[in-house]
Parts: C-alpha cells; structure tokens; sequence
C-alpha cells in the first residue's frame, strides 16, 4: 500500500519547525528517522494530513559533554551512538545499547528522539535510559522543560510529550566507576525485544552496592525500573547469589505481555534470567575501572 494523501513541510530550524507544530495542532506529524512512521503510513495506521520532517535540523544532532553530563540531540542516529567515541566512553552501555538495534540500515536512519517519542514498548533504549538515569528535553514554541526518564514513559506508546512539542535532547550523567550492561532476546522476525534488560551498578571502596538500576523493556506495556531487584542489591555486596536472589523479582507486580512470539509466563522467566545475567554482566564490569584507578595512585610509602 501507498500512504494517503499529505502535505509535506521540512523546517530548517527548531524555532520554524516548533511553530509549525502549534498551527497546525494535531494534523501534524513529526517525521524523525522514518523507521517507524513511514510503515504505519504504508500500511494506512497513520494518516496524517500534515508530516514535519525534522531531519534536516542539524543543531539537533549534535553529541557532546558537558560538565557532568553527556548531552545527545533527539536526532542522533543509532549508528552515531554506537560508533561516537565520547558516548563508548562515557555511556557505553547506551552504544551497546545502540548496537542492537535493527540492522545497519535501520541503525543509519533512525534516531534516538524519534525511537523514544514512539514508545514502541519492545523497544532497546528505554530500558538503558532509565537504569543510566535520563533526563529528557521537551521543548514547545513557548519553551522548553525537562522530565525524568522515568515519568517519561506514561503507556502503550503514550508518553509525557505534549501537543506541540518535541523532545530535542537527552542527557545522561557521567558518574564514576558505575558498571552497566544491556542484555535482550530478540525477535527473531523483527529484531525487538521480547526482554531486554539494562542494569547499572556503583560499589564503594568495601565492595558494597551504593546505587543499583535495572531497566526492563519488552515485558510489559511500558518500560519500567525493578524496583524490587535494586532495593534487593542496594547495602549489599554483589555476590552471584545475591544478584541472583534479587532478580528473581525481575517481573513481580507486572502485567506481562502476551503474543504470537511469547506467553506472558515465557517474558517474565526472561526478565528474570537475564536480569540475573545483565546485573552479573554491570559488576564485572566496574572491577578494570577500579583496578585503573588503584594503579594510578601514587605510593604511600
């Protein structure tokens, strides 16, 4: 099938395409990277009479670090986030996370602001940008505001995006000697997840947990932090049983999802075993960061 009939715009600014945005109210669309709107179009699920296509907005593609932070425009690609040397040092669970998306194709034209504003509930970043603690950027023609990324995620492909505005930014902080891994099981047809998990981890010098974030997306209608893995972690020292035992509760108080691909049973076994496996993964992980950093301080003696 062939989209219905629409008219196109393509700002070459924020501000242009923002005020575009509020005239035409809800018979627009934004058009990002296209790898999800431009199929639901075809298929006639989207019939939108007005598309913006934002692609061309350079400014929003930008990558770079601040103090603190690491500031990644909505338009970044995959393949920049997997590739961009400054996010595989700062945030390489994110360019891992990147990684896995799609196929190469897919990875050169999608982009992060579009994937998110999509809320596709099987997608990848969700769950790492909630287990790296993401702040969002949404702005409109009146300004802009900033929303965690847990609030971020409302339902089934719903967010805290208002009409009118677009999410131009996601920053992630830069905190030392954290740990973190991103774990799925694709679809085999589609490459989504089914469960995907990101865990992040912080010990202190005893080998205790001081900060533990598990991310889950694939599971259930919306992404969603476990809770109850990372109060089961915090105080305590890593151990394989000890994340072991707090991933059990992986999946507890979640409605699974249920399809073709997987019983709801199946996806909360899967939370769990590779709940299990990303928390075992963000561990193993901060031990070269804290041997670098022994090996780098000067001798007392």
């Amino acid at each position: 099938m062939i989209p219905a009939a629409f008219t196109y715009h393509r700002p070459k600014t924020l501000a242009s395409a923002l005020r575009l945005l509020e005239t035409l109210g809800p018979d627009a669309r934004v058009l990002a990277g296209g790898q999800s709107l431009l199929p639901m179009m075809k298929l006639r699920l989207a019939s939108p009479p007005h598309l913006v296509d934002i692609s061309r907005i350079t400014t929003l593609q930008r990558i770079r670090k601040s103090p603190g932070r690491l500031r990644i425009g909505a338009l970044a690609t995959h393949w920049m986030l997997e590739t961009a040397p400054v996010v595989r040092r700062l945030a390489p669970a994110l360019a891992e996370t990147a990684s896995f998306i799609g196929d190469v194709q897919v990875r050169n034209l999608g982009t992060i602001g579009g994937s998110l504003a999509h809320a596709d509930p099987a997608a990848d970043y969700p769950a790492t940008l909630l287990a790296l603690d993401a702040e969002f950027e949404l702005q409109d023609h009146r300004g802009s505001r900033v929303v965690v990324a847990h609030e971020f995620f409302r339902g089934l492909m719903t967010t805290a995006l208002r009409p009118g505005e677009l999410l131009t930014e996601i920053r992630l902080p830069v905190p030392a000697r954290v740990g973190a891994a991103y774990l799925k099981m694709p679809n085999p047809a589609s490459g989504f997840a089914l469960a995907g998990v990101s865990a992040a981890l912080a010990v202190d010098a005893d080998g205790r947990c001081t900060m533990a974030r598990v991310g889950i997306t694939g599971v259930g209608p919306i992404a969603y932090r476990a809770r109850a893995v990372e109060e089961a972690v915090v105080g305590r020292e890593p151990t394989d049983d000890t994340l072991a035992t707090a991933a059990a509760a992986a999946a507890d108080g979640v409605e699974a999802n249920a399809d073709l691909f997987a019983s709801a049973e199946y996806r909360r076994h899967l939370a769990r075993v590779l709940t299990r496996r990303a928390l075992v993964l963000a561990r193993d992980r901060i031990r070269p960061r804290r041997q670098a950093a022994r090996r780098a301080e000067p001798d007392a003696s």
